[in-house]
């Protein structure tokens, strides 16, 4: 007794395998072609030009020995200068830079109060792996670290 082919296991199985093949490349061609990949920069020379702009600001940073405390509890951030505390300006950046996701990224500005510390609040959820900045508003310097989210106590935040 010989079944006819299509009632055959093997036969639906080798044409299925090239048909999911050529479906699953034809999705990831797709979604090549629409994204776009915002971790791969255009520009070399320029970006290179910034990195080199960047270690200058965080030598000028080492330069005036700035030394800072940071604590950040839910939401509410508070900086505290130990030395190199700008003479300049009431307020400071601290830019949140998350690692791998573009989109979290978050500025806060924060504004010196009475004790001189300077002090602002972010909404989002800062849980993770994050770069952050410090600059002044002229951005004469800059201090910049990576720091594993949330952390109780107190960050030395130093260049």
């Amino acid at each position: 007794m010989n079944n006819p082919w299509y009632k055959e296991f093997w036969p639906w199985f080798l044409i299925a395998v090239p048909i999911i093949t050529f479906t699953m490349g034809g999705v990831l061609l797709k979604l090549a072609v629409s994204t776009e990949d915002s971790l791969v920069v255009d520009d070399y020379y320029k970006e290179g030009k910034a990195i080199n702009a960047r270690l200058d600001k965080e030598a000028i940073a080492k330069k005036m020995n700035i030394t800072t405390d940071l604590t950040i509890n839910d939401g509410s951030i508070a900086l505290q200068f130990h030395s190199g505390i700008p003479k300049e300006g009431n307020a400071v950046k601290l830019s949140f830079y998350h690692v791998t996701l573009e989109d979290r990224d978050v500025s806060v500005l924060l504004s010196r109060d009475a004790n001189g510390i300077y002090r602002g609040f972010v909404e989002e959820s800062l849980d993770g792996k994050w770069r952050v900045s410090l600059t002044p508003f002229d951005d004469s310097w800059k201090i910049q670290n990576t720091l594993h989210l949330p952390y109780s106590g107190t960050i030395k935040f130093n260049p």
